[in-house]
């Protein structure tokens, strides 16, 4: 089954808004076992989004709409179905008592706008919003399903979930897609592509790479009948590529370097602490971001120039490190310094692990803002080397 994701509204093209609509939506139709093949950002133009919507009947099984189902003039997704289709709005008497109602409970009064949120046409079947004023539709005509959510990105998840996806999956058939990952740190993509040789060219598992800030990641991904059926099939090639990869993996699907520091400091008992010097706090940020580590980490430094407030003088990353661990007490200190005074900057790293120190450089062609960001990656990257060296 083919589909293509409509996400309608003027912000999105201006960039007042982000569109994690189809994101989302993509990776929810992928995990049913349908096919996206085209994504679309139209703005509120009845005329544009007629066309979109018609060269999607043409061409894709499933259009998923989200956004334009509001009461104002602009709202125009249901206008538009309805001149894609040829087809007359007429208000829904059920509809229209609901919405009534939902104000009523709110002790406002409706405005007589918001009664187009209460149409449908011939071939619409409204789909109850429980946390908002807009309804979807859920259209059949000619062998192509429409649906229609609305924009606001949690009203929409609750529509999908409870009403939307399962009718679909159930249309799609039972082909089911499972995905696992393999994330490598230390080889470029195509040097991980390289090392992967055969298994990048089959198809059911698929295995693809993908360049990430934190490495590079490895999808295999498997349709079957059913989920255990599917992984079945991911589990040899996983195996495989992992062999392939060995000293470059370091997390697998949800795991990321943090968490899987975090994994093996908990299993020691160990604490964490950092110092860093130029990254505007990136290194404490990353390490703030997960939950698991964020419990283990016994606090950071902002370190100036001079060395305060860790100490007199110009310090080094490692230096850094284990004063940071020494004065909170921390079994792990991480450090990493930003160095300006060449002609292209770049970033010192260490880690302290109760005196077992490594250091490293990081040198990549990136604006300030993401060397920061890069150098405290690396850095955690450091850590698990250090971690699964000492541990």
């Amino acid at each position: 089954m083919k589909a293509e994701i409509v996400s309608v509204g003027t912000e999105m093209l201006l960039g007042m808004i982000v569109d994690t609509n189809a994101q989302w939506l993509t990776q929810e139709l992928a995990s049913i076992g349908i096919d996206v093949f085209w994504i679309s950002q139209v703005g509120d133009n009845l005329g544009r989004v007629v066309d979109i919507i018609q060269r999607g009947l043409s061409r894709s099984d499933v259009i998923i709409m989200t956004g334009g189902l509001g009461p104002t003039e602009d709202d125009l997704t249901r206008e538009s179905i309805a001149a894609a289709l040829g087809e007359t709005m007429v208000v829904d008497p059920e509809l229209e008592r609901h919405l009534r109602e939902n104000f009523a409970r709110r002790n406002r009064a409706m405005p007589e706008r918001n009664v187009k949120q209460a149409t449908l046409i011939s071939s619409a079947r409204a789909i109850p919003n429980p946390i908002g004023t807009a309804p979807g539709w859920w259209v059949e005509h000619d062998g192509t399903i429409i649906v229609t959510m609305p924009g606001v990105p949690s009203e929409m998840k609750l529509m999908w979930n409870e009403q939307v996806a399962e009718k679909l999956r159930a249309r799609a058939g039972t082909s089911i897609l499972v995905t696992r990952s393999l994330k490598a740190l230390g080889l470029g993509e195509s040097a991980v592509e390289e090392q992967l040789g055969e298994l990048i060219h089959g198809t059911n598992p698929t295995v693809a790479t993908y360049a990430k800030p934190d490495g590079v990641q490895v999808r295999i991904s498997a349709k079957a009948a059913t989920a255990e059926e599917a992984r079945a099939l991911i589990a040899p090639v996983a195996e495989q590529a992992e062999a392939a990869l060995a000293p470059y993996v370091y997390a697998r699907d949800d795991e990321t370097l943090a968490s899987v520091a975090a994994q093996i400091l908990a299993a020691q008992g160990w604490t964490i602490a950092s110092a860093e010097r130029g990254l505007a706090g990136a290194m404490a940020a990353e390490i703030c971001a997960a939950p698991s580590l964020l419990t283990l980490y016994q606090g950071g430094f902002i370190v100036n120039d001079d060395g305060t407030p860790l100490g007199i003088g110009r310090l080094e990353p490692a230096d850094m490190a284990s004063a940071a661990r020494i004065q909170t007490g921390a079994d792990v200190g991480v450090g990493a310094a930003l160095n300006t005074d060449g002609e292209r900057p770049f970033a010192e790293i260490a880690v302290d692990v109760r005196n077992h120190v490594l250091t490293d450089t990081t040198r990549w062609n990136m604006a300030i803002p993401e060397l920061r960001r890069r150098a405290a990656t690396e850095t955690l990257a450091l850590l698990l080397r250090a971690l699964r060296e000492t541990a």
